[in-house]
């Protein structure tokens, strides 16, 4: 058959290193040989890569920055793959077994080749004729995680591109269903140590910063119940409507959980919306032994998750859940005059912000599938494990304290040093453990800086965590 303009535009030409000409876009009237070989090819350097994980550092000595601009003509697949290598040799090493900096695991298998095939089929999850099982997956996958989360029966929900996104759409649907959208004095109220994703939302919902009511916070990093009671009684006598109370299941310095139940007796009680943000924590409820964690997640009206965090699911990959996964549709329908009628519910661009979406649900699906419920609790219960380990080698240093929650997530500093002496401790340390090729954080945490290691990578083993130890014990001063 003849050729399109299309398909002519884009002339093939020979690498010099013998590598043979890629048609712009696959055929679709046959097999296409050398796109399954320049895949093949690309697949082998990305698993070369993996492999090599433990040979260089977490953090790579240097930024790399490739020729950006397109050249006049096209790149053969050598020249493409060179391309490809350079920026890999640049980039952040999560397969490190010293990577435990982060909330970024080293990538689940399954959802590496789902993320390609998500690729491959380029649906559009913006309306169910352009992914008509994909747009199914997602609303019976949602309808799954929602229940085994402990959200009533029919609660459901939809994917998005991380947690801030997650937590402001739910802090939309919050302000819609409750009538406060025209209400410019409307507050949300969670704790001071809850997500900075929560003070972007109210600049996106146009709300000043002091529509963000910050409750004090006990020893542990839970929000306080009885603070909060105060705080709602009050806003209520002030006559200042509530959009929504955000308890946090994971904080993201030291894994502390808000007490999930009392905060909710309390929303009932004062008939408030609940948002739970457990982009870090609210996975181990899919662990049995571990539930108890994150006890109450179950009675939020909207509840934030993020499976990338610890299950190794490729990014992004969050979910917003509701128990009355209706009010999505409620809050962001348009009608979508351009496409036809839905048939399964509401189209994907009808049920959050996003119109255009890519089927980045096929990786969560295949890769929970890879896991099963076994793989799933492993994966939580060794994360605690390395916590637990590492804890029992730091708390007989001497003056060194520790932060944490009941996560696997650990944050520590040297007691009773001044904030400027802490920020010099944690710069000298994090160099000495980087030149061990150990990464940890250095966040800023009640005024000081800490060391915080996150314990999720599966392949830290103990020698890297008694190493850890050892270039951290060698750090604190003197007596």
């Amino acid at each position: 058959m003849p050729l399109s303009p299309l398909a002519t535009s884009f002339p093939a030409t020979q690498g010099v290193l013998g590598a043979e000409p890629l048609a712009p876009f696959p055929d679709p009237h046959r097999h296409d040989p050398e796109l399954e070989r320049f895949l093949h090819d690309a697949s082998s350097q990305l698993c070369r890569w993996l492999g090599s994980a433990s040979a260089t550092s977490p953090l790579p000595g240097l930024s790399v920055l490739p020729a950006v601009e397109p050249e006049p003509t096209g790149l053969t697949p050598d020249r493409l793959l060179a391309d490809l290598q350079l920026v890999m040799e640049g980039a952040y090493n999560p397969g490190h077994p010293g990577a435990i900096a982060h909330l970024d695991p080293p990538p689940l298998a399954a959802s590496v080749a789902a993320d390609l095939i998500c690729a491959g089929l380029n649906n559009n999850l913006l309306a169910e004729e352009l992914s008509p099982s994909l747009s199914r997956l997602e609303r019976s996958l949602c309808g799954w995680l929602a229940e085994r989360l402990g959200l009533p029966a029919g609660a459901g929900g939809v994917a998005a591109s991380g947690g801030s996104l997650s937590n402001l759409m739910a802090l939309v649907v919050a302000r819609h269903h409750r009538g406060l959208l025209e209400r410019r004095d409307a507050v949300v109220v969670a704790s001071e140590e809850a997500h900075v994703s929560l003070a972007k939302a109210l600049v996106v919902m146009g709300l000043p910063p002091s529509a963000l009511v910050a409750v004090p916070t006990d020893a542990g990093g839970r929000l306080d119940a009885a603070a909060l009671d105060l705080v709602l009684s009050d806003l209520e006598r002030a006559g200042r409507p509530v959009i929504a109370v955000v308890a946090t299941a994971g904080t993201t310095v030291r894994g502390a959980v808000d007490p999930l139940p009392e905060v909710a007796t309390l929303c009932r009680r004062h008939g408030h919306w609940l948002h739970v943000d457990g982009a870090i924590g609210a996975v181990f409820a899919l662990a049995p032994a571990h539930a108890g964690r994150v006890e109450g997640l179950g009675l939020a009206d909207s509840l934030t998750v993020n499976p990338q965090k610890l299950l190794g699911i490729t990014k992004t990959s969050s979910l917003l859940l509701l128990a009355r996964p209706a009010l999505l549709l409620d809050t962001f329908h348009t009608g979508l005059p351009y496409m036809e009628l839905s048939w399964g519910g509401g189209h994907g661009g009808e049920t959050g912000l996003q119109g255009t979406r890519p089927a980045e649900i096929l990786k969560l699906w295949l890769g929970l599938r890879q896991l099963g419920e076994t793989g799933i609790a492993a994966l939580i219960q060794g994360a605690i494990e390395r916590r637990r380990h590492l804890e029992r080698l730091l708390c007989p240093l001497a003056d060194l304290e520790l932060v944490q929650g009941s996560l696997h997530l650990l944050a520590f500093r040297p007691a009773g040093l001044s904030p400027e002496v802490s920020e010099r401790w944690s710069q000298d340390t994090r160099q000495a453990l980087l030149a061990r090729q150990l990464m940890l954080s250095r966040p800023l945490y009640r005024g000081h800086h800490h060391l915080k290691a996150v314990l999720g990578n599966p392949h830290t083993a103990q020698a890297e965590l008694a190493a850890v130890a050892e270039v951290v014990g060698r750090s604190l001063p003197s007596p």
